[in-house]
């Protein structure tokens, strides 16, 4: 890309190009994900939909691959691409509510936070995931589950309108009514078919929650595992548990005395009253031994949903692999005990998280999600702030997976997958639905611009 195109590029936008020689490079490139270092040859730091047309346009223009990164929370590191031109959302961050229609409107650039903080003074929020600097537009356009998914569904599910920028540079609106074979696609297929520059979402009443984690001496993760999974049918849809094999980490809050330790861990959330939520959590929990803690306690949901925030900041090692699971069986449990017991360092884990109740309630071809009838999405994540740590903890992450695998389903949540899985996984993961998505691709995209992500090919 000569420094005429790049003149040309920042000619073009009201935001912010930063180009390779530039004293801000750095920092416009650094990715969430530390094991990843990719280098553009520009960022475009868009300020509106106006720049990210043109920005669309640049790339077609002149041959560039061209990547789009809103929140910048991917794994894989998805939102970057090498020698190309990165679209970066992450100043278009406004929230508009409307608490007596209970919809918001959210740009592309917004955290799952951003969203918390404008929905929460209206007694309302949106079903999303568990960590606040999660990017809502990666965590949409591959489904979103969380806390609240058992009883409002994933955040697909309470999509209701996205506006996107085409491959050929058109804006337009995706709904029920207006192209609504793209809002089919949009609704658990990824980035493959455009930019989009903001969503609008159903929102539900969710004020205070009773809520934290219950942790156990991984010892006793047997018996807690088994009892959760013949739990798990008859709890209310008001609750989610979700549950996790992991370390404590060597630092506050944790109690000095478990710093290292390796536990089970039952993170919960009753969307209700507290004395609600003990009934709801009394048949699973009051017939498991004495935990090492019990931290819940009656919430702000943002509070909830941040709680995390401080354990995984920017910058971290991560890698991680996901399945779908249906049934979690006596054997299957033994395989993952095995596989914890191993656990390079003390932010590795594995997390179990309830997709059942709402998402249930929905046909497997209503949207482009179309695994509604898993149980879980699991996901194996090798985790570490230092970078000599990397080979070790991909290939716990590797191994893990390979030992579960066998009992899960065949595809996972893309958010949980990494890049190096091959075409067959996404297959998988998209079942029956993924012709349907060719031929979606090939009508909004055939040239394939929109490429750096889980790619699904336009139908020949």
């Amino acid at each position: 890309m000569s420094g005429d195109a790049v003149a040309t590029l920042r000619s073009r936008l009201r935001g912010t190009t930063v180009a390779r020689g530039d004293p801000d490079y750095d920092a416009a490139r650094a990715l969430y994900n530390g094991m990843i270092d990719k280098k553009p040859r520009v960022v475009a730091q868009c300020a509106d939909v106006a720049d990210v047309i043109a920005a669309v346009n640049h790339a077609r223009e002149n041959g560039l691959t061209l990547a789009i990164r809103c929140g910048g929370h991917n794994g894989p590191g998805l939102g970057s691409v090498d020698d190309g031109l990165v679209i970066d959302l992450g100043r278009m961050r406004g929230v508009r509510v409307d608490p007596e229609a209970r919809t918001v409107r959210v740009e592309a650039g917004c955290t799952q936070g951003d969203v918390d903080h404008a929905t929460h003074p209206f007694g309302l929020a949106v079903p999303a995931g568990i960590i606040s600097t999660t990017g809502i537009a990666g965590l949409t356009l591959s489904g979103g589950h969380g806390y609240l998914t058992r009883k409002y569904g994933l955040t697909i599910d309470n999509l209701l309108e996205a506006d996107v920028v085409l491959a050929d540079g058109r804006f337009v609106v995706a709904n029920a009514t207006q192209n609504p074979d793209l809002f089919w696609a949009l609704r658990g297929g990824g980035g493959n078919f455009g930019a989009v520059t903001s969503f609008l979402f159903r929102a539900h009443p969710v004020s205070q929650v009773f809520a934290g984690p219950v942790a156990y001496d991984q010892a006793q993760a047997g018996e807690i595992m088994r009892t959760y999974r013949d739990a798990l049918p008859r709890m209310p849809e008001e609750l989610c548990i979700f549950l996790g094999l992991k370390k404590l980490v060597s630092s506050a809050p944790f109690p000095e005395p478990v710093w290292g330790k390796r536990i089970c861990l039952l993170m919960c959330c009753y969307v209700g009253a507290e004395e609600e939520g003990r009934r709801a959590m009394a048949p699973l929990l009051d017939t498991l031994p004495a935990p090492l803690f019990d931290w819940r306690g009656t919430m702000p949901y943002p509070a909830l949903q941040s709680m995390f925030d401080p354990l995984y900041p920017k910058g971290m090692q991560w890698y991680w692999r996901g399945d779908f699971v249906k049934e979690l069986t006596d054997a299957a449990i033994t395989a993952h005990l095995e596989q914890a017991a191993r656990t390079p360092s003390e932010f590795s884990l594995m997390h179990l998280y309830p997709i059942d109740g709402a998402v249930h309630r929905v046909a497997p071809d209503a949207t482009a999600w179309r695994t509604r009838d898993a149980t879980w999405s699991m996901v194996i994540a090798g985790i570490d702030p230092n970078p000599q740590n990397a080979g070790a903890i991909t290939r716990w992450a590797k191994a893990y997976w390979d030992a579960v695998h066998p009992f899960d389903m065949g595809g996972a949540y893309p958010n949980f997958m990494m890049d190096d899985e091959g075409d067959a996984r996404i297959r998988a993961t998209f079942g029956e639905n993924y012709s349907r998505l060719q031929a979606v691709k090939r009508r909004y995209d055939p040239a394939n611009l929109f490429h750096v992500n889980h790619n699904i090919r336009p139908a020949a």
